[in-house]
């Protein structure tokens, strides 16, 4: 991850529960990433929450892409 990535997505266990968020603004990234999924434009995204920026999103996608640059994958038993 880039630097600037690292300074946008913070992991704090007294901010919604240690889920990864946005400069530890409660916007967890998941969060983030569903919006964006299910259509909405980062302008929309930038327009909805105001003390968002523009790398704050980036930052989003190049995370997720990190989580999913893997070697392997283990099922789990259930």
């Amino acid at each position: 991850m880039s630097a600037a990535t690292l300074g946008r997505i913070t992991i704090d266990q007294k901010i919604c529960h240690g889920k990864p968020t946005i400069r530890g603004l409660r916007y967890p990234v998941d969060m983030m990433l569903d919006l964006l999924a299910s259509g909405m434009s980062t302008e929309e995204l930038l327009a909805d929450y105001p003390d968002l920026q523009r790398e704050d999103i980036l930052a989003c996608l190049e995370y997720a892409a990190k989580l999913t640059n893997i070697n392997s994958i283990y099922r789990i038993a259930v």
